[in-house]
Order: structure tokens, then C-alpha cells, then sequence
């Protein structure tokens, strides 16, 4: 009988070779567990049902390799919610996986990189190589190194139905989708990366399943999922419930301790409900801290709501939308959809203001009515929270592949408009993040993506055709049907980078660009005093920040992201670290130009 402390999702393989198979499937009568035989067919044992929802059953019937699933007493076989791998898709049979076969060598002697090294580089496997699989990455390492890259940001792995996807419609968690490699092939590539130096973090989604083979609903819906609460996707999550909230946070873990990665970003935590007198986001973070203490282990949000206290103890940063949006508006002229909140027109205050108040105080919104979002008040203050807390990025996943047609930042703006928001963003003393193929000029675009079911994929193009008709350029229904159709392969090949298209001039300036920041800015990064930190917009695109650190040493960036020149002059006494300027002129500061003092 499993006692009440041991129970947990999915398997446990143990030391005499034995399985423990555990299912929480709290609407079902009874469950098979269904061993696959060579011969196709399968054998069947009836698992001890236990009190408040577990099925349980110990066999030596099964080993590493084998192939399962369970049988519900409607007759319906599903896979384990918490495989660790899948034979073929979400559909099928699970595998059994034994960790302890992975030799991990010297990389238990890891301990990771300070925060303050990060370097983000965001990939999604499938497009990033020609090959799109784990394997391919590793070989892209070195290159990466050399650039002066320091931490990779896998976009979610989980097991998604079909064999393309941007992964946030995963709906294994636990599994790694086969069409990017095997476990193994997964772990290798983390090893690889540490004995490189590269800290490996892995995008999770703990806000939705995906539409397509999430059989919870089959069998667990009366407690994993809230009618109480909505999402954009439909019921929410139950986290008030302890089991659900054990499903997750054994999830985290998971990634955590038998892949090794270092750290994990959570997307769109703004749409966890969550009414628990201990918030799930906070119970998680606090138990890996417990958890795992011999090593470096960073959590990342991604939060549309702004909200500080979170950034306050359990998570290193979030991703900063603020800053990309008013980077974005200055260098392409952009003011639809959601930039309408950086504009004059609607807020009175120009979108250099709203950049600048980013780089300064973290947040462009702490509190103030978001015209985007019904004049509703959106975040909080966040002067207080440490400089690196706001990770910053003039493109990533969402950025360029919730664009209609996927464009890259290199076909809206002018390279000497790129460069003057890269100066920016990899200077800058909070946390930079590139976007795979930014760092040369990369111009193929990232569409979205994925492979469901036909009524599915109705829904899907339809939907998202729908969802740009708040932008001023699809109001008319004849311009939403020229979208790309998401469903369709050509979408998945065409977003593959195009290796072969290197700017070497872009790449080079980008590589000397994070040399500065390695040998100048991350030594200063955890001596700034966020809190004194100020600003000054001198006119439309043109704005000064300065940093203090408590050594003495203050950090400023005088920066003209616009096409017109301004008189100003940089003081030939001061310190010029870094000086970006398509053009010169005495006692002038011409446009696209960006000068980085340290004094």
C-alpha cells in the first residue's frame, strides 16, 4: 500500500528493479494499467485504488523501454500525464524512462553563473538548425559562446500534439517532444552547455494545457480544473486544490534536478488564478529554494500585470514588455494594437519618456490607467527592486511571431535604428535578451505554428485572424485572410533561420558590444542602487539615464533613438565608453545615436 507521504505523478523505478506506476485520476471507477507486449498487444493489471483519487499498483512486469498506458473503466486508453517520454505523439503510449541509466560525469560538480552574467539567448529547437533537434542546438554552442552568449532560453519542450509547435500548446509537461530528440539526447545537451559555460533555462507553461491531448479533463476534471476562474484557453487551473498544486511544483523540480537546467521561465503568470492564502507562484519558488541549494537556480516571469512583489524574494526578473514596446515604437513608428499605450496621442507623454522611465525605474507602468486595457490601472512600483530584475529585448518569440506575417525587427527598422536600440538594450545594466538569429541581422520570419486537428486548426486560424483585427491595418476582413494560415507546414519551414544570410558586419558589432558589457557593466550590475537611479527626456526620442553605484562610479546613457539631430554636447572630459552614431557633428547629437558614460 503507498503510504500518503510517497505519492507523486508518474513513475518510480526502484531498487530492485520493480516499478511503482501512480495515476491520479480522481472522476474514474477504475484503472488498468496496459503494459505493451512484443506483439503488439497489451497486458493488463488492475491498480489498487486508493483514497482521495490515486491508482497505484507495484509490477516487475515492466523495465526501461517498455510502453504503457491506462485503461479507464469507459474503456478509453490514455498516456501518463507525467511520461517522461512518448513512443510516438501525445496520443500513444508512454515509455519508461530510468534517469539513473544518463552518466552526467563531472557536470554534478556545476554550480551555475551568478544572475548578474546572464546573457539571454531565446531558441525554439525546431527552427533554430536546419535539423530542429537537440542535437543540432550542441553544435551551435561554441558559437554562441564565442559571441559572448552566456545563458541559452529554451522555448517550452513539452510534448505537443503533431510534430511543430511553438510548445505552449505542450500538454505532457513532462515529456520532451520526440520530434526534437530523446531524454537523453535533451540531457546532453545541458551537459554539454555547462562544460561550454552556458547556463541552460527552459520555458514552462503552467497557465493552460494545450487543446489536443490533454486527457486530465477525461478523468481528473472535477479537481484539476476551476470553473470558478477562466483563461483565455478556457476553465482555469485549480491551484487552490494540493494535488494540482503538487503537480506542478514536482514539474519544476523535475526540469530542475534530473535535467540540471538552472533556471526556468514561467510564461504568462499573469493568467494563473490562484485564491490560496499562499500564491502557487510563491509556494513554488520557495520549495526549490528548499529543494536545491548546491547550486545556482534562477526563476524568471513573464507578467503582464507588472506586479513587484513577486521580484521582491523568490524571482530574479521578469521579462520587460515596457521597454521593448517603446524601443519598438521609436525605431519602426508602430503606435497600433497594444503600443497605443506608449503614445502621446493617448497618454500624454511620449514614448522617450516611457523608455527611459523603463531603463530608470524598471516598469513604465506602476500603477497608472493602460489605455490598451479599458483605462484600467496596470502594475506597481518598482524603483526599489534590484536593476537586474527587467530582463530587456528589442525582439523574442511573442514579439516577432504574434506579428501577422512573423517580420523580424531587421525588415521595420533601419540598421542604423537596430543598432542604436541594440547599443541600448546590451549596455544597459538590467538583463539583455536576443532573440535566435537577431545578433546577425537575421531576416526570415518567425510565424506562428503548429500541427492539430482539422476542427482545431479551423478554430485556430480563425482565431487568430480575429485577433488582429484591433490593429488598424487588418480592420478590413480582405487583409485578415492574406495572414498566413498557422496550421500549414510551409509556416513551420519558412520560419527556419537562414543560416547562410549572415550580416558578419551586425554580428561583430554585436560581439564587441557584449565584450563591453562583460568587462565593464556586470561587475557593476549588483553595486547600482536601483532606488536613485534618474531620468530626463529632452525632447521626442532624445532622453538621458544615469546610474549610481555604490562605489563611486556612475553610469549614464545619453541616447537620440529618432531620425532627427539635436544640439548637445558630450563633454570631451567624460568618460565615453561606448559611442554609436551613424553620423558626427560637433556639438551636436545626430540621429540613431547612443554614447554610454562611465565615470
Amino acid at each position: 500500500m503507498l503510504k500518503q507521504r510517497e505519492k507523486r505523478f508518474g513513475i518510480e523505478i526502484l531498487s530492485d528493479n520493480s516499478i511503482n506506476f501512480n495515476l491520479w485520476a480522481p472522476d474514474a471507477h477504475e484503472i488498468k494499467l496496459c503494459i505493451k507486449q512484443p506483439d503488439n498487444s497489451f497486458l493488463e493489471l488492475l491498480m489498487e485504488k486508493e483514497k482521495d483519487g490515486w491508482f497505484f499498483i507495484n509490477t516487475n512486469k515492466a523495465h526501461a523501454g517498455s510502453e504503457y498506458m491506462f485503461k479507464l473503466d469507459t474503456g478509453l486508453m490514455v498516456p501518463d500525464p507525467c511520461s517522461k517520454a512518448q513512443a510516438e505523439d501525445v496520443h500513444g503510449t508512454s515509455l519508461v524512462i530510468n534517469p539513473e541509466n544518463f552518466d552526467w560525469g563531472n557536470d554534478i560538480n556545476w554550480k551555475g553563473r551568478a544572475w548578474e552574467e546572464t546573457v539571454f539567448y531565446e531558441i525554439h529547437t525546431g527552427t533554430f538548425t536546419p535539423e530542429g533537434t537537440f542535437n543540432a542546438i550542441k553544435e551551435k554552442l561554441d558559437y554562441l559562446v564565442s559571441l559572448g552568449i552566456t545563458a541559452i532560453e529554451l522555448m517550452p519542450i513539452g510534448d505537443f500534439p503533431g510534430n511543430r509547435s511553438w510548445g505552449y500548446d505542450g500538454v505532457l509537461y513532462f515529456a520532451p517532444d520526440r520530434s526534437y530528440g530523446t531524454p537523453d539526447d535533451l540531457k546532453e545537451l545541458v551537459k554539454t552547455a555547462h562544460e561550454k559555460g552556458l547556463s541552460v533555462f527552459l520555458d514552462v507553461v503552467y497557465n493552460h494545457f494545450g487543446p489536443e491531448g490533454n486527457y486530465l479533463y477525461v478523468y481528473a476534471k472535477s479537481k484539476f480544473f476551476d470553473c470558478k476562474h477562466v483563461t483565455p484557453w478556457g476553465d482555469a487551473i485549480n491551484f487552490e486544490n494540493r494535488t494540482v498544486r503538487d503537480f506542478f511544483i514536482q514539474n519544476a523540480l523535475f526540469w530542475l534536478e534530473e535535467y540540471r537546467f538552472d533556471g526556468l521561465r514561467l510564461d504568462a503568470v499573469h493568467e494563473i488564478r490562484d485564491d490560496s492564502p499562499i500564491n502557487i507562484l510563491e509556494e513554488l519558488a520557495i520549495t526549490i529554494k528548499k529543494r536545491i541549494k548546491n547550486r545556482h537556480i534562477h526563476l524568471v516571469l513573464e507578467n503582464d500585470n507588472n506586479i513587484a512583489k513577486f521580484l521582491e524574494k523568490n524571482y530574479v526578473a521578469q521579462w520587460n514588455d515596457d521597454f521593448h514596446h517603446c524601443v519598438h515604437i521609436q525605431i519602426t513608428g508602430e503606435k497600433g494594437g497594444y503600443y497605443k499605450d506608449y503614445t502621446k496621442e493617448l497618454t500624454s507623454k511620449t514614448p522617450a519618456y516611457f523608455l527611459a522611465r523603463a531603463l530608470a525605474e524598471g516598469f513604465s507602468y506602476q500603477g497608472e490607467a493602460s489605455p490598451y486595457r479599458d483605462n484600467t490601472p496596470r502594475g506597481e512600483k518598482s524603483s526599489h527592486l534590484k536593476i537586474s530584475s527587467f530582463i530587456n529585448f528589442i525582439q523574442n518569440h511573442d514579439q516577432v511571431g504574434n506579428r501577422a506575417f512573423g517580420e523580424r525587427i531587421g525588415v521595420l527598422a533601419s540598421k542604423n535604428a537596430i543598432k542604436a536600440a541594440a547599443c541600448l538594450y546590451l549596455i544597459c545594466p538590467n538583463i539583455p535578451l536576443l532573440f535566435m538569429g537577431e545578433e546577425w541581422g537575421c531576416k526570415t520570419p518567425f510565424m506562428f505554428f503548429c500541427n492539430l486537428g482539422k476542427s482545431l486548426s479551423d478554430s485556430v486560424r480563425e482565431g487568430r485572424r480575429k485577433e488582429f483585427s484591433r490593429f488598424p491595418e487588418f480592420a478590413d476582413p480582405r487583409n485578415r485572410e492574406k495572414i498566413p494560415d498557422p496550421t500549414l507546414k510551409s509556416s513551420f519551414e519558412n520560419s527556419k533561420l537562414n543560416w547562410n544570410e549572415q550580416d558578419q558586419e551586425m554580428a561583430g558589432f554585436y560581439k564587441t558590444l557584449l565584450k563591453i558589457r562583460h568587462d565593464h557593466i556586470i561587475p557593476l550590475i549588483s553595486r547600482i542602487d536601483h532606488s536613485k537611479s534618474t531620468f530626463a527626456v529632452m525632447d521626442e526620442g532624445f532622453f538621458k539615464v544615469k546610474w549610481f553605484a555604490d562605489n563611486g562610479k556612475t553610469l549614464e546613457v545619453i541616447a537620440n533613438l529618432s531620425e532627427n539631430k539635436f544640439e548637445y554636447d558630450i563633454k570631451q572630459d567624460k568618460n565615453v565608453l561606448v559611442k554609436q552614431s551613424a553620423t558626427e557633428s560637433q556639438g551636436e547629437i545626430t540621429a540613431w545615436s547612443v554614447y554610454w558614460l562611465l565615470e
